[in-house]
């Protein structure tokens, strides 16, 4: 998408646009419509320095929908995106981009991480503890490959939450009990954005219910509109999704659409 173009949900819609330091964004939804700023940059009352470990944790409790999305080609792009995620009902975005270097990385976190402010939502940081650490990132979430959870928490401290992806029952286990703040369950269907790695199917994410205590946990893999209810019979009551969203010609309106489901 060329820097400037309207990105395909926006086109010929109405909705108020919002200049955020330098950026133009859209403003969707009765979230959008609450923050005002007259064409300031506009921050909730929940500021960065008042984003501690246990607004974190409690922000953390009452999520129920969780997105991950790459950084969509453009800066213009992504900034359109995740206000709209977020103005759908999004309670976490993390940025999961495999092909952009640190620095760009960075710029493209603290697009994020103002969404994030206007919204009191969560953002995460995929794999990088370094980069969660500079970038006050609520979240790093870390995989089985990755930084192990006692050497992440050394880099980020106490404040940043910590999330875990888990593929079998007994990693889950291995999660719940270990010092992460959340995991993952999946992918319960096996899917492109995990290419090789089988789907653990929803008897993985029943018995992860039945193991579970207060940590929140989601089930990853797969996770759409129309076989959510699967996985909720099965006891999840959080999930990430990526195509769900990313691929949705409205992205606030799906949201809303899965958060009913949930």
């Amino acid at each position: 998408m060329l820097v400037g173009a309207q990105p395909p949900w926006l086109r010929g819609r109405d909705e108020e646009l919002l200049a955020c330091n330098g950026k133009t964004v859209p403003r969707f939804g009765p979230r959008g419509d609450a923050a005002r700023g007259n064409g300031r940059p506009v921050r909730t009352l929940v500021t960065m320095t008042s984003r501690n470990r246990q607004w974190r944790l409690g922000r953390l409790g009452r999520s129920r929908l969780y997105l991950c999305t790459d950084s969509r080609g453009s800066l213009d792009d992504f900034a359109a995106f995740v206000e709209a995620a977020y103005a759908g009902g999004v309670d976490i975005i993390q940025l999961r981009d495999k092909h952009i270097d640190a620095l760009s990385e960075l710029r493209f976190l603290s697009v994020l991480r103002d969404a994030a402010l206007r919204h009191d939502a969560l953002f995460a940081v995929n794999d990088r503890a370094d980069i969660a650490a500079v970038s006050d990132a609520d979240i790093v979430h870390v995989g089985q490959d990755d930084l192990p959870v006692a050497e992440t928490r050394q880099v980020v401290g106490r404040e940043v939450l910590i999330g875990r992806s888990t593929h079998s029952v007994d990693q889950a286990r291995e999660a719940r009990l270990a010092d992460t703040d959340y995991y993952c369950i999946g992918p319960v269907w096996a899917t492109p954005t995990k290419q090789g790695r089988p789907g653990v199917g929803v008897d993985a994410v029943r018995a992860v219910a039945q193991q579970a205590d207060d940590k929140p946990w989601f089930g990853i893999g797969g996770v759409n509109a129309q076989n959510l209810a699967q996985v909720t019979d099965a006891g999840a009551t959080r999930i990430v999704v990526v195509r769900a969203l990313t691929g949705a010609d409205d992205p606030a309106a799906a949201a809303r659409e899965l958060l009913a489901r949930l």
